[in-house]
């Protein structure tokens, strides 16, 4: 038998699922925009703006949950879980907005050899690929395919020390190397906000608290 509770879980879960595919556009915008140089910075504001303003009604609507049908240890998971996760989305669009407005300020990869661009460019398709896993993982509540974002996360994390040794044995232009450390940066912080909604969703899911990263 469906419990008043459930109609609540459900509504906030719908809340929170389009709020994922709000971020995960907006990361993708931004990131395809730096490396490929076809700017929109107003559209990725706006969605990054978008992000923000569905953050409150959300955790309004997790408070009201617990307040009014007293959710037992299960559901509590699930409330807390999407709080969190909720926050870590906001952050996507927080970093996003960052590397729009990083290419709008100093430029993209005009100035960047080829190595740089192939790194950056790998870099950010893989984080795209975090940042689809972690939402494809929260819509299903699939804890096998959230601890997936572990080694994802390190592979993120390699190409970042990669990037910075290439910049360190190469006289690269001020411009491309200011960009481009600053853009890749922001990408290992978005793989780490993706780690930490797959160590959400397999703790909503099993009740186990785990460490991806």
């Amino acid at each position: 038998m469906k419990r008043l509770i459930d109609a609540g879980l459900e509504q906030l879960a719908s809340m929170l699922f389009r709020m994922g595919e709000i971020a995960q556009t907006t990361v993708s915008i931004s990131v395809m925009n730096y490396v490929e140089g076809t700017h929109n910075p107003k559209q990725v504001e706006e969605l990054s703006d978008t992000l923000s303003s569905m953050a409150e009604p959300i955790e309004d609507m997790a408070f009201e949950i617990i307040a009014r049908f007293q959710p037992v240890a299960s559901d509590l998971r699930i409330v807390k879980s999407y709080m969190k996760i909720c926050y870590d989305f906001r952050r996507y669009g927080r970093y996003a907005l960052d590397i729009s407005q990083i290419y709008e300020r100093i430029g993209g990869m005009g100035e960047c050899g080829l190595s740089f661009r192939k790194l950056l460019k790998k870099m950010g398709s893989e984080t795209l690929n975090m940042v689809g896993t972690s939402i494809e993982a929260l819509k299903n509540h699939n804890a096998e395919l959230a601890k997936t974002l572990s080694e994802m996360e390190k592979y993120v994390d390699q190409l970042y020390y990669d990037y910075l040794d290439e910049l360190i044995k190469t006289n690269a232009p001020s411009g491309c190397t200011i960009s481009s450390l600053l853009v890749v940066r922001y990408l290992e912080r978005i793989a780490d906000h993706a780690t930490y909604i797959g160590e959400s969703i397999v703790y909503l899911a099993t009740g186990e608290k785990t460490t991806l990263r």
